[in-house]
């Protein structure tokens, strides 16, 4: 297909895909002429995964640059390729110095050899919570980290069940795009965990206080 085909197949502007050229994050087409390149069905399927991972994702080009190039160079493992998903959506690492009583709370939970990147914003976000005046125990830490072990759990069950994965470019798409747009889902739930829980402890002690004064 001609560019202005390729265009057409995904809603990405004419522009948008010679700068995705220019980057090296879209494969060069095939010259058929010395003004005219063909492109093909990769050139589609790359074009979505990069889409997806701007928009949905919101990763900026150097992290959709490390991700093709994971697609490109695939790790040893799929350990690996989760690594280079999750970095490419943290970004730089925060210049903190991780507390012992973080490492001791995650040491607790059997979380051994975390990567230095996703620590550093772990503990920068600790640090945010404690300046806010809402600091987090590693008691509470470590509830967290039980409860979301279970998410991480269904999470790769998920991963591993989808076909799609199969190939680099899915299993990649998977993880970071996949990641981002359920975290918000997670925080909903969260709410609503609030919400239900703050009406068993308190609705019912309110009824039982006003049966009191009656």
């Amino acid at each position: 297909m001609r560019l202005a085909e390729l265009c057409a197949a995904t809603g990405v502007p004419s522009a948008t895909v010679k700068y995705y050229l220019r980057e090296g994050l879209l494969p060069a087409g095939e010259w058929v002429s010395a003004r005219r390149a063909e492109y093909g069905p990769e050139h589609v399927e790359r074009l979505r995964l990069i889409r997806a991972l701007v928009d949905g994702a919101q990763l900026s080009i150097d992290g959709v640059r490390r991700i093709v190039e994971a697609i490109e160079h695939p790790p040893p493992s799929q350990h690996d390729f989760f690594g280079v998903a999750q970095q490419a959506i943290n970004g730089p690492p925060p210049q903190v110095e991780v507390a012992e009583e973080t490492l001791a709370a995650l040491r607790r939970l059997g979380w051994s050899g975390c990567e230095p990147l996703a620590l550093a914003h772990l503990q920068a976000a600790l640090d945010t919570a404690a300046r806010a005046g809402f600091a987090v125990t590693g008691e509470r830490l470590m509830a967290y980290g039980q409860a979301l072990r279970d998410v991480a759990r269904y999470d790769l069950d998920a991963l591993m069940a989808d076909p799609a994965v199969q190939t680099p470019s899915g299993a990649l798409r998977h993880v970071a795009v996949g990641t981002v747009v359920t975290d918000p889902v997670l925080v909903a739930l969260r709410r609503l965990a609030q919400e239900q829980e703050s009406e068993r402890r308190f609705a019912a002690a309110s009824v039982a206080d006003a049966g009191r004064d009656t």
